[in-house]
């Protein structure tokens, strides 16, 4: 037997001296049958067709690269809208397996998803007119597409782009409209990377990154991008979240046995304080002990638009000579952020832990505000966990987050917003 492009072809012949034991009716049918076992191996072994169609649902429906996970979860590809038509090909305990186009698949929860039986699939999906504009607030890029197709985005720098893949679709913009109303939006364009693939690229005037959200208005896939603001802290609106809560208690103390909820709020309340007296509109995920899950903490941030997040937490680890501080981000667009934090953190003799990049922390995921969350210690380290008891070593350390955010703003003015790397 031997296959060529996915077609398999064989060639049996059985010979006692002259004489074919095979007749031909028979071969002929073998053949089909074989034919018919072979073209079910790439079909889902849960669904007797090529595929059950269905549409996203819930709170931050999100897409998976894989089955691999960590202690928080599966490496996402990032969030989709609701309604957001997905083909299923296989399944999981938990997940399905879904494809987005001839060569591209994604994961996604169960409870993510709902059967659609009411639509009837097109044989080919197209993007149309497109638009570029802006409002008092932001810019919006829209594409007009015929259905609500799947996607992922992610950020570029140096120069700043905003990249965005729409599977399952063709090309057939003929024009893309562009307005004087847009601020920050400096060029679109796209490119038909797949026969069923189209990239759009949106390059931004400024360097840094200030936040962009996607969804579809109708059947326009609309990224609105956020503007600059002024470049001054009391002119800014920042979130502070107090990590864990209720009965999400974090870490324990290695010898006081304290737990990771109770101090992260002292921090939090302490960088309340500072930001305050600069004139600075605070926002707080919590100022009480309650439980508040991840996905609630960022739709609640998604309404309130921050133009900063940050997110305190205490470190733990397995090995109790672990020490020191790290700040985290998921992309690369808000990276500058966390190294200017870091970089002050650093002044407080704290062992350095490192700036990790690609953060797979629910918070860390929205890619609509600069975000940095700040491992303030370790709570399982004995030289660490004195310090993090000390009630002056919040007030310090509140101090230092609010003079890294202002060396970033200082960095981004003169576009220079790696300085601290």
């Amino acid at each position: 037997m031997s296959c060529t492009k996915g077609r398999t072809f064989l060639f049996y012949h059985v010979w006692i001296g002259n004489t074919t034991l095979i007749d031909y009716k028979y071969l002929m049918r073998l053949i089909l049958i074989l034919l018919s076992l072979s073209s079910l191996k790439g079909f889902a072994r849960n669904f007797p067709d090529p595929y059950v169609l269905a549409r996203s649902s819930g709170k931050l429906a999100m897409l998976g690269y894989g089955l691999g996970e960590d202690r928080l979860g599966g490496a996402k590809m990032g969030y989709i809208d609701t309604g957001i038509a997905l083909r299923i090909i296989d399944s999981t305990k938990d997940q399905y397996l879904i494809k987005l186009s001839k060569n591209h698949t994604a994961y996604i929860n169960k409870e993510d998803i709902v059967k659609d039986t009411a639509t009837r699939v097109k044989p080919f999906y197209l993007t149309n007119s497109w638009s570029v504009k802006g409002d008092d607030i932001y810019d919006y890029v829209s594409l007009n597409v015929d259905d609500k197709l799947p996607y992922k985005s992610w950020m570029e720098i140096d120069p700043s782009k905003i990249m965005v893949e729409v599977y399952g679709v063709q090309s057939n913009t003929n024009w893309i409209t562009q307005l004087r109303s847009a601020k920050e939006v400096k060029n679109v364009y796209f490119v038909q990377t797949e026969d069923d693939v189209v990239r759009v690229t949106i390059e931004l005037k400024h360097q840094q990154h200030w936040g962009y959200s996607i969804y579809y208005h109708g059947k326009n896939l609309t990224i609105r991008i956020r503007r600059q603001p002024r470049l001054k802290i009391k002119d800014l609106k920042i979130a502070i979240d107090a990590g864990h809560g209720g009965s999400n208690t974090g870490a324990t103390g290695i010898t006081s046995k304290v737990l990771e909820k109770n101090y992260t709020i002292r921090f939090a309340t302490e960088l309340e304080k500072i930001l305050k007296d600069k004139g600075t509109n605070v926002i707080m995920t919590r100022t009480v002990d309650t439980t508040i899950n991840n996905i609630d903490r960022v739709l609640s941030l998604q309404k309130e638009m921050p133009n900063v997040l940050i997110s305190i937490h205490l470190n733990s680890s397995g090995n109790d000579t672990v020490k020191g501080v790290s700040t985290y981000y998921k992309h690369i667009g808000f990276r500058p952020l966390t190294t200017h934090i870091l970089h002050r953190m650093l002044q407080l003799q704290l062992n350095e832990f490192g700036n990790v990049g690609n953060f797979n922390f629910t918070p860390n995921a929205p890619t609509d505000f600069p975000s940095s969350l700040v491992e303030v210690a370790f709570l399982s380290n004995k030289d660490d966990e004195k310090r993090i008891l000390d009630p002056r070593f919040h007030k310090v350390v509140a101090r230092k987050i609010y003079r890294g955010i202002k060396d970033w703003l200082i960095a981004v003015k003169k576009g220079n917003e790696y300085s601290a790397s």
